[in-house]
């Protein structure tokens, strides 16, 4: 970590609870009985180091979907979801999508990214290649579909920052929506994954 990834890292429990009130503090859940007009499953996404993720493999599974970047003060989150994935095992799957949309906090190429995250916080669980994840043109196509309701059948909420996350459940529905201030370890989140 260099000297502002360490600052960063130190401040981060200052920073959750103060943004924690608000957008930062956001969380959605789908409403009874929505599901996806369009399959989850039929989605990929490209790992850092080229191989490709098929969503298909992820059926039965809670997935968490997470913006990710380098040098936000979020990034300790990392820490905290490597946590969870080796706790809840094969019953989740995560995958981090890098991003350089939100303060140009992701500089770093895919290479650095991976190695960033394996070094300073032992990441196990997929990371993509860097990619858009806000509403656009370029918007990865993961992306369309967890911030467009005529995909995901209910949600049009795109990432406020770096390290939002969405959960989707076992059968390809997304669930939830949280915010970057809203820990993976947050009882709330928690209580969603079990849910």
């Amino acid at each position: 970590m260099n000297f502002k990834q360490k600052i960063l890292h130190t401040l981060y429990p200052l920073i959750k609870k103060l943004s924690r009130s608000g957008k930062m503090g956001t969380i959605l859940h789908a409403p009874s009985g929505k599901t996806a007009p369009q399959s989850f499953y039929q989605l990929t996404a490209v790992k850092s180091n080229g191989m490709t993720i098929d969503f298909s493999d992820f059926k039965g599974k809670k997935v968490i979907l997470i913006n990710t970047a380098s040098d936000c003060g979020y990034t300790r989150q990392y820490e905290e979801l490597q946590a969870l994935y080796q706790k809840m095992g094969n019953r989740i799957a995560i995958i981090a999508f890098p991003s350089n949309d939100f303060g140009e906090q992701e500089k770093g190429t895919d290479k650095n990214i991976e190695q960033f995250c394996q070094v300073n916080f032992g990441v196990t669980f997929p990371v993509a290649k860097k990619n858009i994840v806000i509403k656009s043109n370029e918007q990865h196509p993961v992306f369309q579909w967890l911030t467009q309701a005529s995909q995901n059948g209910w949600n049009d909420h795109a990432p406020d920052w770096n390290f939002s996350k969405y959960i989707v459940n076992e059968n390809g529905n997304l669930s939830h929506y949280f915010a970057s201030s809203i820990s993976p370890l947050d009882p709330v989140f928690l209580k969603a994954l079990e849910s």
